[in-house]
Protein backbone atom coordinates (compact mmCIF):
# COMPACT_ATOMS: atom_id res chain seq x y z
CA UNK A 1 0.00 0.00 0.00
CA UNK A 2 3.30 2.69 0.45
CA UNK A 3 3.67 2.66 -2.98
CA UNK A 4 0.55 2.94 -3.96
CA UNK A 5 0.41 5.97 -1.38
CA UNK A 6 3.34 7.34 -3.08
CA UNK A 7 1.67 8.10 -5.94
CA UNK A 8 -1.35 9.68 -4.71
CA UNK A 9 0.84 11.78 -3.04
CA UNK A 10 3.73 12.76 -5.77
CA UNK A 11 0.35 13.15 -8.63
CA UNK A 12 -0.79 16.24 -7.16
CA UNK A 13 2.40 17.52 -5.98
CA UNK A 14 4.08 17.81 -8.98
CA UNK A 15 1.25 18.08 -11.26
CA UNK A 16 -1.20 20.42 -9.13
CA UNK A 17 0.74 23.84 -10.55
CA UNK A 18 -0.21 22.82 -14.39
CA UNK A 19 -4.32 23.13 -13.68
CA UNK A 20 -3.75 26.53 -13.14
CA UNK A 21 -0.72 27.29 -15.62
CA UNK A 22 -1.98 25.02 -18.86
CA UNK A 23 -5.81 25.02 -17.51
CA UNK A 24 -8.14 22.69 -15.50
CA UNK A 25 -9.95 21.69 -18.57
CA UNK A 26 -7.29 19.60 -20.68
CA UNK A 27 -5.40 18.91 -17.56
CA UNK A 28 -8.59 17.12 -15.89
CA UNK A 29 -9.21 15.84 -19.03
CA UNK A 30 -5.65 14.25 -19.84
CA UNK A 31 -5.13 12.62 -16.73
CA UNK A 32 -8.06 10.68 -16.83
CA UNK A 33 -7.97 10.11 -20.33
CA UNK A 34 -4.11 8.71 -19.69
CA UNK A 35 -4.85 6.70 -17.07
CA UNK A 36 -7.58 4.90 -18.47
CA UNK A 37 -5.11 4.18 -21.09
CA UNK A 38 -2.36 3.53 -19.13
CA UNK A 39 -5.48 1.01 -17.52
CA UNK A 40 -5.98 -0.65 -20.21
CA UNK A 41 -2.45 -1.46 -21.38
CA UNK A 42 -1.96 -2.76 -17.72
CA UNK A 43 -4.59 -4.81 -17.91
CA UNK A 44 -3.63 -6.17 -21.44
CA UNK A 45 0.36 -7.16 -19.92
CA UNK A 46 -1.95 -8.63 -17.05
CA UNK A 47 -4.06 -10.94 -18.83
CA UNK A 48 -1.15 -12.21 -20.69
CA UNK A 49 1.19 -12.62 -18.34
CA UNK A 50 3.63 -10.45 -18.80
CA UNK A 51 3.09 -8.90 -15.24
CA UNK A 52 4.98 -9.42 -11.72
CA UNK A 53 4.25 -8.54 -8.54
CA UNK A 54 6.60 -5.53 -8.72
CA UNK A 55 6.13 -4.26 -12.07
CA UNK A 56 2.32 -4.67 -11.47
CA UNK A 57 3.14 -2.26 -8.16
CA UNK A 58 5.21 0.03 -10.70
CA UNK A 59 2.16 0.25 -13.21
CA UNK A 60 -0.27 1.19 -10.27
CA UNK A 61 2.21 3.78 -8.89
CA UNK A 62 2.02 5.74 -12.24
CA UNK A 63 -1.71 4.87 -12.93
CA UNK A 64 -1.99 6.59 -9.83
CA UNK A 65 0.51 9.61 -9.94
CA UNK A 66 -1.93 10.55 -12.74
CA UNK A 67 -5.18 9.59 -11.96
CA UNK A 68 -4.62 11.45 -8.29
CA UNK A 69 -3.74 14.55 -9.83
CA UNK A 70 -7.26 14.70 -11.83
CA UNK A 71 -9.04 13.55 -9.22
CA UNK A 72 -8.26 16.22 -6.80
CA UNK A 73 -8.83 18.85 -9.09
CA UNK A 74 -11.69 17.92 -10.07
CA UNK A 75 -12.89 17.98 -6.56
CA UNK A 76 -11.72 21.13 -6.38
CA UNK A 77 -13.53 22.37 -9.64
CA UNK A 78 -16.61 21.10 -8.56
CA UNK A 79 -17.14 23.34 -6.01
CA UNK A 80 -16.28 26.28 -8.31
CA UNK A 81 -18.48 26.33 -10.90
CA UNK A 82 -21.63 26.40 -8.63
CA UNK A 83 -23.04 29.94 -7.11
CA UNK A 84 -21.14 30.62 -3.38
CA UNK A 85 -24.24 29.85 -1.84
CA UNK A 86 -24.18 26.44 -2.67
CA UNK A 87 -20.70 25.30 -3.25
CA UNK A 88 -20.42 23.85 -0.08
CA UNK A 89 -23.22 21.23 -0.18
CA UNK A 90 -22.01 20.91 -3.92
CA UNK A 91 -18.89 19.94 -3.17
CA UNK A 92 -20.13 17.02 -0.48
CA UNK A 93 -22.91 15.74 -2.66
CA UNK A 94 -20.42 15.10 -5.61
CA UNK A 95 -17.81 13.97 -2.95
CA UNK A 96 -20.46 11.71 -1.24
CA UNK A 97 -21.66 10.28 -4.19
CA UNK A 98 -18.44 8.97 -5.87
CA UNK A 99 -17.62 7.27 -2.15
CA UNK A 100 -20.81 5.80 -2.25
CA UNK A 101 -20.07 4.46 -6.04
CA UNK A 102 -16.56 3.82 -5.19
CA UNK A 103 -16.33 2.41 -2.08
CA UNK A 104 -19.66 0.31 -2.16
CA UNK A 105 -19.86 -0.93 -5.84
CA UNK A 106 -16.07 -1.16 -6.21
CA UNK A 107 -15.30 -4.01 -3.81
CA UNK A 108 -18.18 -5.62 -4.73
CA UNK A 109 -17.45 -5.77 -8.62
CA UNK A 110 -13.52 -6.52 -8.23
CA UNK A 111 -14.02 -8.96 -5.16
CA UNK A 112 -16.25 -11.23 -7.66
CA UNK A 113 -14.08 -10.83 -10.47
CA UNK A 114 -10.75 -11.74 -8.40
CA UNK A 115 -12.56 -14.47 -6.13
CA UNK A 116 -13.13 -16.21 -10.01
CA UNK A 117 -9.29 -16.90 -10.25
CA UNK A 118 -9.34 -15.95 -13.70
CA UNK A 119 -7.38 -13.68 -15.44
CA UNK A 120 -10.06 -12.92 -18.17
CA UNK A 121 -12.53 -11.60 -15.65
CA UNK A 122 -10.26 -9.30 -14.27
CA UNK A 123 -9.38 -8.55 -17.35
CA UNK A 124 -12.82 -7.01 -17.61
CA UNK A 125 -12.45 -5.25 -14.62
CA UNK A 126 -9.25 -3.56 -15.35
CA UNK A 127 -11.87 -2.75 -19.28
CA UNK A 128 -14.38 -1.28 -17.25
CA UNK A 129 -12.24 0.78 -14.69
CA UNK A 130 -10.37 2.24 -17.94
CA UNK A 131 -13.65 3.18 -19.78
CA UNK A 132 -15.09 4.84 -16.76
CA UNK A 133 -11.74 7.43 -16.94
CA UNK A 134 -11.99 7.47 -20.51
CA UNK A 135 -15.25 8.93 -20.31
CA UNK A 136 -14.90 10.77 -17.81
CA UNK A 137 -11.77 12.51 -19.56
CA UNK A 138 -14.06 13.20 -22.49
CA UNK A 139 -17.18 14.86 -20.56
CA UNK A 140 -14.74 17.21 -18.89
CA UNK A 141 -12.77 18.17 -22.46
CA UNK A 142 -16.38 18.74 -24.34
CA UNK A 143 -18.69 19.96 -21.71
CA UNK A 144 -16.30 21.18 -18.56
CA UNK A 145 -16.13 24.49 -17.49
CA UNK A 146 -12.48 26.42 -17.54
CA UNK A 147 -12.19 27.79 -13.95
CA UNK A 148 -8.26 28.61 -14.23
CA UNK A 149 -7.39 32.09 -13.65
CA UNK A 150 -10.88 33.72 -13.43
CA UNK A 151 -13.02 34.88 -10.36
CA UNK A 152 -14.97 32.39 -9.34
CA UNK A 153 -18.17 35.47 -9.33
CA UNK A 154 -17.38 35.39 -13.15
CA UNK A 155 -18.25 31.52 -13.65
CA UNK A 156 -20.99 31.39 -11.23
CA UNK A 157 -22.37 34.56 -10.21
CA UNK A 158 -23.58 34.54 -6.33
CA UNK A 159 -27.68 33.92 -6.47
CA UNK A 160 -27.97 37.07 -4.65
CA UNK A 161 -26.87 39.40 -7.08
CA UNK A 162 -29.01 40.22 -9.87
CA UNK A 163 -27.84 39.45 -13.25
CA UNK A 164 -27.95 43.22 -14.49
CA UNK A 165 -26.21 44.24 -11.67
CA UNK A 166 -22.52 42.17 -12.49
CA UNK A 167 -20.52 44.76 -13.27
CA UNK A 168 -17.02 42.84 -14.40
CA UNK A 169 -16.91 42.35 -18.16
CA UNK A 170 -16.40 38.54 -17.85
CA UNK A 171 -14.55 35.99 -19.47
CA UNK A 172 -16.43 33.51 -21.95
CA UNK A 173 -14.22 31.19 -21.82
CA UNK A 174 -16.12 28.48 -22.56
CA UNK A 175 -20.33 28.14 -23.60
CA UNK A 176 -21.33 27.06 -20.37
CA UNK A 177 -20.66 30.02 -18.20
CA UNK A 178 -22.09 33.69 -18.19
CA UNK A 179 -21.40 36.10 -21.22
CA UNK A 180 -20.21 39.40 -21.42
CA UNK A 181 -23.83 39.68 -23.49
CA UNK A 182 -26.23 38.24 -20.43
CA UNK A 183 -25.96 41.21 -18.11
CA UNK A 184 -22.49 42.00 -17.57
CA UNK A 185 -21.21 45.97 -17.62
CA UNK A 186 -18.47 48.12 -17.05
CA UNK A 187 -17.85 49.01 -13.57
CA UNK A 188 -16.70 52.11 -12.50
CA UNK A 189 -14.22 52.93 -9.72
CA UNK A 190 -16.88 54.21 -7.63
CA UNK A 191 -19.22 51.68 -7.56
CA UNK A 192 -19.49 48.36 -5.83
CA UNK A 193 -19.11 45.12 -6.73
CA UNK A 194 -22.35 43.53 -6.28
CA UNK A 195 -25.40 45.62 -5.36
CA UNK A 196 -27.32 43.12 -3.02
CA UNK A 197 -31.32 43.69 -2.55
CA UNK A 198 -31.67 45.43 0.83
CA UNK A 199 -33.51 43.21 3.42
CA UNK A 200 -37.02 43.52 4.52
CA UNK A 201 -37.43 41.08 7.33
CA UNK A 202 -35.44 42.92 9.55
CA UNK A 203 -36.65 45.53 12.32
CA UNK A 204 -35.40 48.18 12.79
CA UNK A 205 -33.02 48.96 15.82
CA UNK A 206 -34.21 50.55 18.86
CA UNK A 207 -32.14 54.20 19.91
CA UNK A 208 -30.21 54.23 22.33
CA UNK A 209 -30.43 57.13 24.44
CA UNK A 210 -27.42 58.78 26.77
Amino acid sequence: MLPFAVGNFCGPLFLGRFFDSVGRKPMIAGTYILSGILLIITGILFDHGTLNATTQTIAWCVIFFFASAGASAAYLTVSEIFPMETRAMAIAFFYATGTIVGGFGGPLLFGALIQSGDRGQIFIGYLVGAIVMIVGGVIQATMGVEAAGRDLEDIAPPLSAAGDELEEPGEQADPYTVAAQEGRRQATAAEPRFEREPATDRETPPEVRT
